[in-house]
């Protein structure tokens, strides 16, 4: 009888083991961007935008490199990109391109930058970008702040002007608590929000953990119709608690305007 109820213990005690593995499972993996409704209920998304910004040196005509753009918008899968001129070299060019699917960026685009006339350019590999667009937890419309935002804030016409950039936080940062980390946060969000409200610049920000070479934590573009109050963002972010205390690398940054947008397709683009 010992015997028995000594296994009968055991074996409790290892479905109980289980069922808190199971627990902390749950808790640990997280595939969901996160909002919250207007009556305050948690809303989940499995939808993101991957994008990936390159830039190219040795370019002698950018009008062929629209010409293969447009072209590429009569395939059976247009390329959704846009392309910038760069301002810090006379033969440097930069595209951006996005998709929902991440094989997209190993197959369409892949066979589109192998062919004449991108081909032909040489690449600039220290400004290659990678990352995805992720929620905060309180957006209302996840679609739109995952995937129709970054989108038209990528080809808007009115806000050819961009500079792109990665950014690491230094690790101490996320030492704080939620309640610091926050604080922090919203000084620095405020500011991006009042130059938005002015109409003079917004942003797109990526998270880029475990998919950038350098180990960047984030792909930031700030985009506006003019280029100086895009550097007055940065200068004044600079002074923030989150730049000057929490900050461990920024850069390198391109500067450039676009030439060419593929087409808004989407009804919340337009």
């Amino acid at each position: 009888m010992r015997n028995e109820k000594l296994a009968t213990e055991k074996a409790e005690q290892n479905r109980h083991a289980e069922s808190q593995d199971g627990n902390d499972d749950a808790e640990l993996v997280n595939v969901y961007e996160l909002g919250r409704s207007p009556d305050g209920e948690v809303i989940r998304s499995t939808r993101r935008l991957f994008m990936r910004f390159q830039a190219f040196g040795d370019c002698m005509s950018a009008q062929r490199l629209i010409q293969a753009l447009e072209e590429a918008q009569l395939e059976e899968t247009p390329l959704p990109a846009t392309l910038y001129l760069d301002v810090n070299d006379p033969r440097g060019v930069g595209l951006i391109a996005f998709s929902e699917d991440a094989d997209f960026f190993v197959t369409t685009l892949r066979d589109f930058l192998l062919r004449p006339p991108f081909s032909e350019l040489t690449p600039k590999p220290e400004y290659t970008m990678f990352g995805r667009t992720y929620s905060i937890g309180y957006e209302p419309d996840l679609d739109e702040t995952l995937i129709h935002r970054p989108i038209r804030n990528t080809r808007n016409p009115d806000m050819p002007w961009a500079v792109w950039y990665p950014l690491r936080r230094a690790g101490s940062f996320e030492q704080l608590s939620a309640q610091e980390q926050r604080t922090i946060l919203a000084e620095h969000g405020g500011i991006g929000r009042a130059y938005g409200r002015a109409g003079l610049g917004t942003d797109i920000r990526l998270a880029s953990f475990g998919l950038d070479k350098n180990d960047n934590d984030f792909v930031v573009a700030l985009v506006g119709p003019e280029l100086f109050p895009l550097s007055a963002i940065v200068q004044r972010m600079r002074k923030t608690k989150q730049t000057s205390l929490y900050m461990e690398k920024m850069g390198p940054f391109f500067v450039g305007k676009a030439i060419w947008q593929s087409k808004n397709e989407s009804r919340k683009e337009k």
